[in-house]
């Protein structure tokens, strides 16, 4: 689709997967170990972007005639950052912050192609209803949203049951601004 080359997904994320098949792109799943620590000065915006070219350095070396896509998506509220929750009551209490309250999720990518870095972040805002304990509880239970950051998934029963509004892009809060990939997609490989 408009010449858009070969994708190298650095993302285990099968949510992240199943947007790029939707989207029509020929890719394929390379992981690499990489550290995701940052600094404590960053704002929210720039943790995402941070980690998501920190994710693309280490791909620079034998980066080929792909496009390296790595992603960071992040849950912020009031000034924090809610990242993967290390245990179901540390999932509870986050939910339990998120409820009956408006955050933001920001997703920052970084494509690298040819030794070029081009990044950006996309920002929604997410509005919750407010949840009870056991509501949260039985989510917890049984979706396990032990790897998403925030401690849940828009797609999944939580967010079709108790999301009131989103503000912006919701393959964003997904895992994957896809419009504005795609954008930036195309905007890269005609400069180049």
């Amino acid at each position: 689709m408009n010449n858009i080359p070969k994708i190298i997904l650095a993302s285990k994320s099968p949510r992240r997967q199943e947007l790029l098949t939707l989207m029509d792109l020929d890719f394929r799943i390379v992981l690499k170990e990489v550290d995701e620590s940052y600094p404590d000065d960053l704002a929210p915006e720039e943790i995402a972007l941070y980690i998501a070219q920190k994710k693309a350095t280490a791909f620079d070396e034998t980066v080929t005639d792909e496009i390296v896509l790595t992603a960071d998506t992040i849950v912020s509220i009031e000034g924090h950052i809610l990242g993967k929750p290390e245990t179901e009551e540390h999932a509870v209490e986050m939910l339990q912050i998120l409820s009956g309250k408006t955050h933001q999720v920001i997703t920052g990518v970084c494509l690298l192609y040819k030794h070029q870095y081009h990044s950006f972040y996309e920002v929604s805002e997410v509005t919750f209803r407010q949840i009870s304990e056991t509501e949260i509880r039985h989510y917890i239970s049984k979706y396990k949203p032990m790897d998403k950051a925030g401690s849940y998934g828009i797609q999944e029963w939580v967010g079709v049951t108790g999301i009131k509004k989103i503000n912006g892009s919701y393959t964003n809060v997904v895992g994957l601004p896809t419009e504005r990939l795609y954008s930036e997609l195309i905007k890269l490989i005609a400069t180049l």
